[in-house]
């Protein structure tokens, strides 16, 4: 019974609550007592709780502003524990990451050699970089911070003789409240005196309400569905079944997916930047001056190292978090879009997620007497409740909310029995003003009315047999019924049907489930209510057969609460078998996502009330759905606003759509990495520049050099490595808007496949290059190729170093729209405008920079733009070759990918599907035909 798993659910989470000092009898003390000075204010009441003597002090006046601000002050403000890191610290740990303390140093190391304006770039692109990620990683947090302001629950409670509705954060201890007819319970509460019926499915899963009676505890995160009585506080905030549910959510926040990626290639990437940089140092401070070596070395590696690389991955997130917010969701962890993407498995609790939480009318209405209708049993179900007045409880709104009422404005009430727990039925006496008939007609618990007919004589063996036939078959199925019967002539009880009821699927349930699978997704019904609802619930919805009860799953440790060794070996074949699990208590949810967690699927859990918390939090993904409870959603990674799960689909595609974003910019910024720091290493080693001055030095004429030998090895002015970084990487931000196209199955990381692709578009872009460095500095060769291109003179150094610096960047960027095409042609996926707005800048911009500088020597390197002078169609002929090298490196990317998925090279072909192993075929085949006995 619903009464019995509240009841477990309190042990397992407030056994260790109740011998703490201070919390068992948090409540009035004696000096509160004496206060009072009325033995009403405060009654020490004898109840038996689990067969244990409980003796709590109830509070009947209330208490004063005085005291209640005492109080708290010792227990605390109502609310759950949360931990929020000050902004100042995101803020400042952005500047310590490991690729910011590169740049610290490379910062420092400049100030040491007194490279002062080289020092100043480097600094504005730290906080730069830092200020961008901070704005990003903040945004999707205060949008959520917001909605939670916007939703704070209010509560009714007696302060100073007066009545008064407060926020619920200030309810302490020993508070008199009020509870009334939808009305959330702010906190554990006794029930003073009276009945109420209490609604605990966002606890327990339960449908339908529990009757509370003197004594009885209600519990924070409940609401009361019928009657109005006062109640007095027992417990508050983390101390509250709500609060211990809540202890599961504790524990240290996990890694993303995706930083650990990121992490792993930047630690790769800077490895080999710093590995070959070190060797460029050594080699080139034999040539020249230590500091002159060490101030283009140190630039070098900072431009290699993808410092964009966060700040793109974060920006393309928050705004995958914007696109979500506009259809419906809020992200409260950016990662967890990807995680969303990646998503194999997606466990549902049922009541108020799956279905409406609010039952209705079905249609297949099993009738004992002749001519009787659904029509008519609706008739006589609303004369056995006061259909002039709002309904009272469940079951009253179920049937008024059905029947015709203008059709009873024939008939008058003359006496009204109201729902009694024990009876467990209402009884009308009406009369039909048309025809002066008077019966009585009643509703309640069918074998309450069958009992009740058979001891009027209405019914015979074979009715009774039918009935008790019907209520079996549909108890099987899962669906609850009201019997409904009246007086005839002679004042006989006649039993005339069943009216059954269930709580529904959403509307859009279905297909939402229909459409995650489509996209790869499984779907598994995790919930708390009865074993044969879920079966009818799963039936439904076409979710599948093979759905077993939580028995036999293990539990969370007593004592450490933490989770059984080996969990995955125990009961993993049974959670990736089985289509859902019923009757199952929080830990189970925590516990399967866990162990489905173990055998290395991405996760999903969606649910709205305190019992899917834990299971929320652990999930890879937790959603709350529209009208979740606050528990579910600081548990939650996103919160949908919208009621139903159709935003769930939209979503896996908006984060599918994201993830392949990312993994195109990975691809490109590993292969932007390579591509520079692979070209100066080899350049630096096989192009000394003063290894082809010989040839200029014999065409005096035409060669007009102001220096009298070229460099023993060639760079780039730092000014110039840092415009790369700054422009290219700049605009790369604007690949959060480009178009993209979702995976149709859950996507995993493959980084061997990741770099492999990269690779190919380096190595062809970075061979491109150092064949436009050894073609311009074998210019002057009269047999050389440059001029076998129609070339009448060869090319100064000065201008090479611009016509490099325009090669590298505009390559550079053309990398970006190879890679962002996945493995396909560039040209088959159309990139967003804005995309190609960012590119134009960049591109423009770096041509106008190569054409127009000023002859100069920054760093003692000759540097000229390629409008000066002569050779100015020289530009041309870098753009030219740019182009020419970038559908090489395009067809090559097209070709890696087909032999890679051919051959299935790195397990590429491998996606994040569930696949069931052979025992869990077998254990599901176990489930399908397991039959539920009779009373299950």
């Amino acid at each position: 019974s619903v009464g019995f798993k509240l009841i477990l659910l309190s042990r397992v989470f407030m056994i260790q609550a109740s011998t703490e000092d201070g919390l068992k009898k948090p409540l009035l003390s004696q000096a509160s007592n004496s206060r009072y000075g009325s033995s009403d204010a405060a009654d020490k009441v004898d109840v038996v709780i689990d067969g244990e003597n409980d003796d709590f002090e109830f509070n009947h006046i209330g208490l004063t502003e005085k005291e209640a601000d005492f109080r708290l002050q010792k227990y605390g403000p109502n609310l759950l524990p949360e931990k929020k890191i000050p902004k100042w610290y995101i803020f400042v740990s952005m500047l310590w990451q490991p690729m910011p303390c590169m740049i610290w140093l490379s910062a420092i190391i400049e100030l040491a050699i007194s490279n002062y304006l080289d020092m100043g770039i480097l600094l504005f692109i730290q906080f730069a970089n830092a200020s961008i990620s901070f704005y990003e990683t903040t945004k999707a947090g205060d949008a959520v911070d917001a909605l939670k302001k916007s939703l704070k629950p209010l509560a009714t409670v007696k302060r100073d003789g007066k009545w008064t509705e407060i926020n619920a954060a200030g309810v302490v201890p020993g508070d008199l409240v009020l509870l009334a007819s939808g009305g959330a319970i702010p906190a554990d509460c006794r029930v003073n005196k009276g009945t109420i019926d209490v609604d605990q499915a966002a606890l327990t899963g339960e449908s339908l309400p529990v009757t509370m009676t003197t004594g009885s505890s209600c519990k924070m995160g409940s609401t009361v569905v019928r009657g109005e009585t006062e109640g007095t506080v027992e417990y508050t905030g983390a101390n509250t079944f709500f609060g211990k549910t809540a202890s599961l959510l504790g524990g240290n926040t996990e890694v993303s997916n995706l930083q650990k990626l990121i992490v792993r290639i930047v630690i790769y990437l800077v490895i080999l930047s710093i590995t070959l940089c070190a060797i460029v140092l050594w080699h080139t401070a034999k040539k020249v001056a230590f500091t002159e070596a060490l101030s283009f070395v140190v630039v070098l590696m900072v431009a290699s190292i993808p410092m964009a690389i966060e700040i793109v991955t974060t920006t393309t997130l928050a705004l995958g978090s914007k696109e979500l917010t506009a259809h419906g969701a809020i992200v409260t962890r950016l990662a967890a879009i990807e995680d969303m993407a990646g998503m194999a498995i997606l466990c549902s609790d049922k009541t108020g997620t799956l279905t409406l939480n609010n039952m209705v009318i079905q249609e297949e209405t099993p009738v004992y007497t002749k001519g009787e209708t659904q029509y008519s049993l609706l008739r006589y179900a609303a004369m056995a409740a006061k259909w002039h007045e709002p309904p009272r409880d469940a079951l009253d709104r179920l049937t008024l909310g059905a029947v015709d009422l203008p059709s009873l404005d024939i008939m008058e009430q003359l006496d009204y029995m109201p729902f009694d727990p024990i009876v467990k039925r209402t009884e009308g006496t009406v009369k039909d003003t048309k025809t002066g008939k008077t019966y009585k007609t009643t509703k309640g618990a069918p074998h309450v009315l069958l009992k009740l007919v058979l001891e009027s004589g209405g019914a015979d063996p074979e009715t009774q047999r039918q009935c008790e036939q019907d209520i079996h078959n549909l108890g099987l199925r899962g669906i609850r019924a009201i019997a409904v019967a009246k007086t005839d002539d002679n004042g006989t009880w006649r039993l005339l049907g069943l009216l059954t009821f269930l709580d529904p699927p959403r509307p859009d349930t279905k297909a939402t489930i229909d459409s995650a699978r489509a996209y790869g997704v499984a779907v598994k019904m995790i919930t708390g209510d009865h074993l044969l609802i879920a079966k009818e619930t799963s039936r439904v919805l076409d979710m599948g057969t093979a759905v077993r009860a939580a028995e036999g799953l293990p539990l969370l440790d007593p004592v450490t609460k933490k989770k059984p060794n080996n969990l995955a070996k125990m009961i993993g074949d049974i959670c990736l078998a089985a289509d859902g699990f019923a009757q199952v208590f929080p830990e189970h949810k925590y516990l399967i996502v866990e162990a489905l967690r173990e055998l290395h699927y991405k996760v999903g859990m969606t649910g709205d009330g305190v019992n899917d918390a834990p299971a929320l939090k652990r999930a890879d993904v937790g959603v709350a759905v529209h009208g979740a409870t606050d528990a579910a959603k600081a548990a939650a990674d996103i919160v949908l606003t919208r009621p139903g799960l159709s935003t769930i689909v939209e979503g896996i595609l908006i984060s599918r759509r994201i993830w392949v974003r990312i993994r195109n910019f990975l691809t490109y910024r590993i292969a932007a990495t390579l591509q520079l720091v692979t070209f100066f290493f080899i350049a630096v080693f096989a192009f000394p520049p003063s290894d082809y001055y010989h040839y200029c030095e014999k065409d005096k004429l035409r060669c007009h050099d102001d220096v009298t030998d070229w460099p023993v090895f060639f760079h780039m002015p730092v000014l110039m490595l840092m415009l790369i970084t700054l422009l290219n990487d700049g605009t790369l931000i604007t690949i959060g808007y480009d178009r993209a196209e979702p995976t149709q199955t859950p996507p995993k990381w493959n980084l061997a496949f990741l770099f492999s692709m990269a690779y190919v578009q380096a190595f062809v872009a970075m061979i491109s290059s150092l064949l436009l460095l050894w073609t311009l500095l074998d210019s002057w060769n009269p047999h050389g190729i440059f001029q076998a291109f129609g070339f009448t003179q060869g090319v100064s150094y000065s201008k090479i170093t611009s016509s490099i610096y325009l090669k590298v960047s505009v390559s550079d960027f053309l990398t970006l729209f190879s890679a962002r095409a996945g493995g396909d042609w560039f040209w088959k996926v159309r990139p967003a405008n804005i995309l190609l707005g960012g590119a134009m800048f960049a591109l423009s911009s770096s041509t106008a920079i190569a054409m127009a500088w000023p002859s100069s020597y920054p760093d003692k390197i000759p540097t000229e733009g390629l409008l000066l002078g002569s050779d100015k169609e020289l530009a041309a002929f870098v753009w030219g070759w740019s182009l020419f090298w970038w559908f090489a490196e395009d067809a090559a990317k097209v070709a890696c990918r087909y032999i890679v998925h051919k051959f299935n090279i790195f397990g590429v072909n491998n996606t994040g599907v569930m696949i069931l192993t052979e025992s869990a075929k077998a254990e599901k085949i176990k489930m399908e035909n397991a039959k539920i006995q009779a009373g299950h």
